[in-house]
Order: structure tokens, then C-alpha cells, then sequence
């Protein structure tokens, strides 16, 4: 298609793959996508490649990408907690190819944590822009499933139906109940060991000079744990107040699968791109 172009991206001694969506000469602006794993770079029904093409076409350079081990890049595989080096070399490379001074990051689930965790290190970076970010605790899960399912299923019929014809299964949903209590009632640990993502988030957020932009489905655990987080965490609703702006969308599953889901994020985007530029 005219204005795109593939080329590798120099990274260490790997090379990644990437396209490059042209956008409008002379922008200011230009766009990274930052792939939730596993995940490559044209996305879940081809989500990152029409988002990058919309985007495009209203001025702005995009910049879609492997990391490294994942595509058709080289490398040894790595998670999301361990690709800024990544992030900065596509960062490099569309600032090279487009002339951008500024860029806004924008990532779906581990791709929009791995770009908050990097955005406070490139004075480049301008905004963020994340679909249903992953926070996820093992305490954050069970708070999510207590609330989103059990809570849910009292004020479905369907479910006493199955009670009053003696279809229901209760002391297998007690059984599982308790046990999502109990992680509930833990500590979320976000200090160190396998949650310290979260800290790294926490404090490139409050270290970050920009906005995190944030998109939430109503239908699904990710985005669910991400509302729980911004409520039982002082930290994180103190920086909610300051730095994060939400937007939510009843229905919608994890990767806005849908036409018009998809159509929602891409208006949500591009408004948020337009203060972004504006700031």
C-alpha cells in the first residue's frame, strides 16, 4: 500500500522487523505500537495494522514492530518486563524515517505496561496509550472474579433456575468462592518477586511528564483488574486524580474484536492524540 514501508530495525546484534505508516509530511507527532504478547506486529484481527492505517491517514506516522524473538525478528524471546531496549530502537527508527520530535506509545495489555515502564526514560515520548493495561496479582484476579462473576451471577436468572432445578453444582462454587476470598483478603505485594512490574509501572507513571490515556472494556478480566487497582490502591487513584485518563466501552472483550469496538478505539485514539499534540 502507498506510504508504507518494511525495513529491519538494528537492535544489539538482532534485527527487527517493522513497518512504517508515512502520515502526513512535515507532523510533529508520530505514533509507536507497542504488541501485547504473544502477539506480532500486524495484531488480533488485524487490529494494529487498520489502527496504523486510520492514523495514518489522519497525518500521523506509525511505527509498528516485533520485538525481538517474536515475528519475524531475530532473537532470543523475551516478556514485556524486559523490552525498553526495544521500545527506544523503534523509537529511533521512527524518528529517523519520519522527522518526528515527539512520539506517543501505544500498547494493548502487556504492550501498554511495557510502554508505561519505558515512557519516563525517552524525554521523546509525549503520551501513552493503553487498551486494557495488565496489572494482574493473584489478588487482583480474585477481586476481579468475586465482583465481575459471583456478584454477577445473583442477579442472574438463568443461575436460580439452575438452583431450583437442583442443576447447580454448590459446593464446587463454594469451594472455588472460598478460595478466591482468600486471595482476595492477601496483600498485593508490589515491592518485589514477580510482581514488581507493577512498581516499575507505578513509578514511571509519577516519573512520567505526560498523561496516561487509558481505553477499558466492559467485558473482561484485564480491564477489571485495572479498575480494582485504581480503587484499592492509594498510590495508583492518587495518580489516577493527576495523570490517567479513562475511557470505557460496555460489551467490548479484551481486543475490542468488533467493527464497531474497533471503530471506538480508533476515535478515542486520535483525540487523544490531538491533545497529546496539543500539550
Amino acid at each position: 500500500m502507498s506510504g508504507e514501508r518494511a525495513f529491519w530495525i538494528a537492535c544489539r546484534d538482532d534485527a527487527m522487523a517493522a513497518i512504517l505508516h508515512a502520515g502526513a509530511a512535515g507532523a510533529v507527532l508520530g505514533v509507536v505500537i507497542v504488541v501485547g504478547g504473544p502477539q506480532y506486529r500486524v495484531g488480533s484481527h488485524r487490529q494494529f495494522l487498520l489502527l496504523a492505517r486510520r492514523l495514518a491517514a489522519a497525518g500521523y506516522p506509525v511505527l509498528r514492530f516485533d520485538y525481538r524473538g517474536m515475528g519475524d525478528s531475530s532473537g532470543a524471546s523475551r516478556d514485556f518486563e524486559h523490552v525498553d531496549e526495544d521500545i527506544r530502537a523503534a523509537v529511533d527508527a521512527l524518528v529517523a524515517a519520519s522527522g518526528v520530535a515527539r512520539v506517543a506509545l501505544w500498547g494493548l495489555c502487556d504492550g501498554a505496561s511495557a510502554a508505561l515502564m519505558y515512557a519516563a526514560t525517552d524525554p521523546r515520548v509525549a503520551g501513552v496509550i493503553g487498551l486494557n493495561p495488565w496489572v494482574h496479582s493473584a489478588q487482583g484476579e480474585a477481586q476481579a472474579r468475586i465482583r465481575g462473576y459471583y456478584l454477577e451471577r445473583l442477579a442472574n436468572r438463568e443461575f436460580w433456575g439452575k438452583v431450583l432445578r437442583f442443576e447447580f453444582d454448590w459446593r464446587e462454587s463454594l469451594r472455588s468462592l472460598f478460595g478466591y476470598a482468600r486471595a482476595a483478603a492477601g496483600r498485593r505485594d508490589e515491592s518485589g518477586g514477580t510482581q514488581s512490574f507493577l512498581a516499575r509501572m507505578e513509578q514511571g507513571l509519577a516519573r512520567f511528564g505526560g498523561r496516561f490515556h487509558v481505553a477499558l472494556s466492559g467485558n473482561d478480566f484485564t480491564a477489571d483488574e485495572f479498575r480494582l487497582l485504581l480503587k484499592s490502591s492509594s498510590a495508583w487513584s492518587g495518580l489516577a486524580a493527576r495523570k490517567i485518563t479513562l475511557a470505557e466501552l460496555p460489551g467490548a472483550n479484551h481486543t475490542f474484536a468488533s467493527r464497531e469496538w474497533r471503530g471506538w478505539v480508533e476515535e478515542r485514539t486520535l483525540d487523544w492524540l490531538q491533545e497529546i499534540a496539543a500539550g
